[in-house]
């Protein structure tokens, strides 16, 4: 096992030497000239240069390139131009919003979609079937938008039953160290003050459904299509006639073999997620890391785009490794193939 895991963290290194010098050169390419963006179209020339000797974009593109491979390698990504903070320090003030909105979303959609897709495919061309694919199909053809709205209609508005937005009601203010909103907030548990956590929970409960109805939609069909195959196989047959337990059949023998392709989708749909679900984002007030890109990008914030892509491009090659060292374990003739 260890063997293998090296092995595929080496191959990693050329996959993430790849996505930095792609990440430069789209951006150093594209047209147009950040220095005037920042300064407005009616800044002097010379203001101008001067600006782009700062920046280093007066520079010859290979010293660039060589200057910035050397700043990615100690996590350095400049200033953002709109701001002016270094863009680290707006990388870990957001990221952890992202990545916990997104967390919590694939926990939901996870355990929903494979439990739907193994009663599906227990049942097959049954109405219970028949339901949980229409409602499958429902999930993945809904706009995010139109669904966060109706549910910010319904459980906000009408039944004030949830916040309309935000991480944590402003009654509760504390000053975070993880920017984990959950994980900073669970000390409050032992402190006598449940509400902290509670409200941070709360919070996450509309925007994790939103986000998570299309990751569900799509690992329910897939478990239900890997289950379908694994359960006419001769083995199960086999198993099926010692006397076990059709429950046991069901899920030690069948759902383990079927659940190759399910991680191969989960590790997908999670990697997605975190790249920023802007839509969600902004309908909920979250602020996560998609929301900021967005706005980087129309800015023309260089550094802060260049910075905010090789991070999430790091996570998702990161989690294309768990994913393979979960087939490894859960089949170990991947390690041997």
């Amino acid at each position: 096992m260890l063997k293998y895991i090296l092995k595929r963290l080496a191959l990693l290194l050329p996959t993430l030497f790849g996505v930095v010098t792609l990440v430069f050169f789209m951006i150093a390419l594209a047209p147009g000239d950040p220095a005037r963006v920042m300064l407005g179209e009616r800044a002097s020339k010379e203001k101008i240069e001067r600006l782009r000797a700062d920046l280093g974009l007066d520079k010859p593109m290979s010293e660039q390139y060589t200057l910035y491979l050397k700043r990615v390698v100690h996590l350095d990504f400049g200033k953002s131009i709109k701001s002016g903070q270094p863009v680290m320090s707006e990388i870990r003030e957001r990221f952890p919003a992202t990545v916990e909105l997104a967390f919590c979303a694939m926990i939901f959609a996870t355990l929903l979609g494979v439990w739907i897709g193994v009663l599906s495919a227990t049942r097959k061309n049954s109405w219970v079937d028949l339901t949980s694919m229409v409602g499958a199909l429902f999930g993945v053809s809904m706009p995010v938008f139109w669904l966060a709205l109706v549910m910010i209609m319904i459980f906000s508005v009408g039944l004030n039953m949830f916040p309309t937005g935000g991480r944590i009601n402003i009654r509760y203010y504390f000053t975070p160290e993880t920017n984990f909103y959950l994980i900073d907030t669970f000390k409050y548990l032992f402190r006598g003050k449940p509400e902290y956590f509670l409200s941070a929970l709360h919070h996450l409960v509309l925007p994790s459904i939103a986000l998570g109805t299309i990751p569900l939609a799509i690992i329910a069909r897939t478990t239900r299509s890997s289950m379908l195959e694994v359960l006419t196989q001769d083995y199960i047959k086999t198993v099926r006639s010692s006397g076990i337990k059709e429950g046991r059949v069901i899920y030690r023998y069948a759902l383990r073999n079927a659940l190759l392709p399910v991680i191969t989708v989960i590790g997908l749909q999670f990697g997605l997620l975190l790249s920023g679900a802007i839509l969600t984002e902004t309908i909920f007030a979250w602020p996560g890391i998609g929301k900021w890109l967005y706005q980087a990008i129309s800015a023309r914030d260089y550094p802060a785009v260049q910075g905010g892509i090789i991070i999430i491009s790091t996570c998702f090659v990161l989690i294309n490794l768990v994913v393979d060292i979960l087939y490894s374990v859960i089949n170990p003739k991947v390690r041997l193939q």
